[in-house]
C-alpha cells in the first residue's frame, strides 16, 4: 500500500500522478475471521486498527453495507474536545485527545488535525458560574481551560456581538485551547489505510442482513455476500444499532435514532479563530481550511433514519447563529446535510461486551461520536481482545442502566433527544 512522504508527493507529481497506489485493499470475503467488525464508520475501523495494532489481531473483518464515510464519520462538523464534567468523562475524552494528537504520525496519513481550541459563550452569571465548575473539573482531570472575559473574548472574536445591548448578553465563557477540528474524511480514510497494511480486510458494499448463532452465542453475520463466521462479533453502526441488534433478536435497548442537522456556507476570508459555541440555546460553529463556517445545533426532535432534515430547524439554526454573529446575515448557505445519532438515555456512550455471548457493541454516541474516535476504537478493541473493558471504558457498560449508574453530563435526565 502507499507511503505517503514529501519524497513520494514529489516523485508522483513528477509522474503526472499516475502511480498512486490504492490506500486500501478491496478483498472478498473470507468464509471466516476471528473478528467481525459490522460498521465501517470512524469507530469501526479504528476498533480494526487497534485490535492490529494494540494486540495483534489481525484476522479482522470490517463489513460496511456501502462506501467507507458514508455514515456519520463524513457527516459531522469535526469538532474534538474534551471538555466535560464528570471524572468518568473526563478520563475518556482526555485519552482520545491524547490519540488524537499523535493520530496523523501514527497513522502516516495527515488527519488534518488543527487545535485551534473551542469557546463556550456564557450568557448569564449562573452558567458562568457553572463553567467555573466544569472548567475546574478538567483541570483536576489533567485537562485545560481558561475561564475568559468579555474583552478577552471580543479581543480573540472581533465580529461576535458583546455589546451591551445584544439580545444574549456576553458575560464570559469558557476556553479549551488544545480542543480543535479534523478533517472527517481524511480520518475515515487514514484508519482505513493502517488497518489494512496491518492485515484486516475491509469490505465494503456487504450490507449485514442477519447474525449466525450457536444457542444463544453469535457466531457469524449473513450478508449481501454470503455468510461469514467468526468467533467473535462487534456491532459499531451508530444511528442504526437499534435496527442491526434487532436482527440478533434483541429489540430494546436504552438508546434511540435522532436526525442531527449541519450546514456549511459559502467561503470567507478567515474571521473565525477557533471553534465557538453559543450558550443561549445550541449552536456550534468554526470555519473550514477552505473558509466555510461550519456549523450545527440541535435536533429535529423526533426519530428518524432520514440523512436529511426539517427547515423549521433550518430557520432555528441560522437565528441563533445571527445573534451571536450579525455580520453573518448575509452569507450565503453552499449545502446541508443530515447524521443519524444514537442516544442514549444518559447522554453518555456505550462500550461493553454483550448483551449476547460472542457479541460486542459500541452505541449512544450522541453528539461525542467524532471526537471519541480514537479513544472508543482504542477501548472497543481492548474489550474485545480481552473480554472486559479496559478501566478507561469500565464505566460505560450496558448493565449501568439496570443498577442506576448514570453518567448524565447534562442532568437531563432518560430523556434522549435532550442530551
Amino acid at each position: 500500500m502507499a507511503e505517503y512522504s514529501a519524497f513520494s508527493l514529489l516523485k508522483n507529481a513528477l509522474t503526472g500522478n499516475r502511480d498512486w497506489k490504492p490506500a486500501w485493499r478491496k478483498p472478498d470475503p473470507k468464509p471466516s475471521y476471528d473478528v467481525i467488525v459490522v460498521g465501517g464508520g470512524g469507530h469501526g475501523l479504528s476498533t480494526a486498527y487497534y485490535l492490529a495494532k494494540e494486540h495483534g489481531i489481525t484476522n479482522v473483518a470490517v463489513v460496511e453495507k456501502g462506501w467507507l464515510g458514508s455514515g456519520n464519520v463524513g457527516r459531522n462538523t469535526t469538532i474534538v474536545r474534551s471538555n466535560y464534567l464528570y471524572p468518568q468523562s473526563i478520563r475518556f475524552y482526555e485519552h482520545s485527545m491524547r490519540l488524537w494528537e499523535n493520530l496523523s504520525h501514527d497513522l502516516n496519513y495527515n488527519v488534518m488535525f488543527s487545535q485551534r481550541g473551542i469557546l463556550n459563550l456564557a450568557h448569564t452569571p449562573a452558567q458562568f458560574d457553572d463553567y467555573a465548575r466544569r472548567g475546574n473539573a478538567m483541570r483536576h482531570g489533567g485537562g485545560d481551560a481558561e475561564l475568559l472575559n468579555p474583552d478577552q473574548i471580543a479581543r480573540l472574536y472581533p465580529g461576535l456581538d458583546v455589546s451591551a445591548s445584544a439580545r444574549f448578553p456576553v458575560v464570559g465563557g469558557l476556553l479549551q485551547p488544545k480542543a480543535g477540528t479534523a478533517r472527517h474524511d481524511a480520518v475515515a480514510w487514514g484508519y482505513a489505510r493502517g488497518a489494512d497494511r496491518r492485515g484486516v480486510d475491509i469490505i465494503e458494499n456487504c450490507e449485514v442482513t442477519g447474525f449466525l448463532r450457536d444457542g444463544d452465542r453469535i457466531t457469524g453475520v449473513t450478508t449481501s455476500r454470503g455468510e461469514i463466521r467468526a468467533a467473535k462479533v462487534a456491532v459499531a453502526v451508530a444511528g442504526s444499532t437499534g435496527h442491526v441488534m434487532k436482527l440478533a433478536g434483541i429489540d430494546k435497548l436504552p438508546i434511540e435514532s435522532h436526525l442531527l442537522q449541519a450546514f456549511v456556507s459559502e467561503s470567507l476570508k478567515p474571521i473565525l479563530p477557533g471553534v465557538i459555541t453559543w450558550g443561549g440555546g445550541h449552536l456550534y460553529v468554526s470555519q473550514s481550511d477552505k473558509g466555510g463556517l461550519v456549523f450545527g445545533g440541535d435536533l429535529d426532535g423526533y426519530n428518524s433514519y432520514a440523512q436529511r432534515g426539517n427547515l423549521p430547524l433550518v430557520e432555528e439554526v441560522m437565528s441563533e447563529l445571527l445573534a451571536m454573529f450579525p455580520a453573518f446575515a448575509r452569507v450565503r448557505l453552499l449545502r446541508s446535510w443530515g447524521g443519524v445519532m444514537d442516544m442514549s438515555m444518559d447522554g453518555s456512550p456505550i462500550i461493553t461486551t454483550g448483551p449476547l455471548p460472542g457479541m460486542y457493541l459500541n452505541c449512544g454516541w450522541c453528539y461525542g461520536g467524532f471526537k471519541a474516535t480514537p479513544a472508543s476504537g482504542w477501548c472497543f478493541a481492548h474489550t474485545i481482545a480481552r473480554d472486559e473493558p479496559h478501566e478507561i471504558n469500565a464505566p460505560f457498560t450496558l448493565d449501568r442502566f439496570h443498577r442506576g449508574i448514570l453518567i448524565d453530563e447534562k442532568g437531563q435526565g432518560s430523556t434522549p433527544k435532550l442530551h
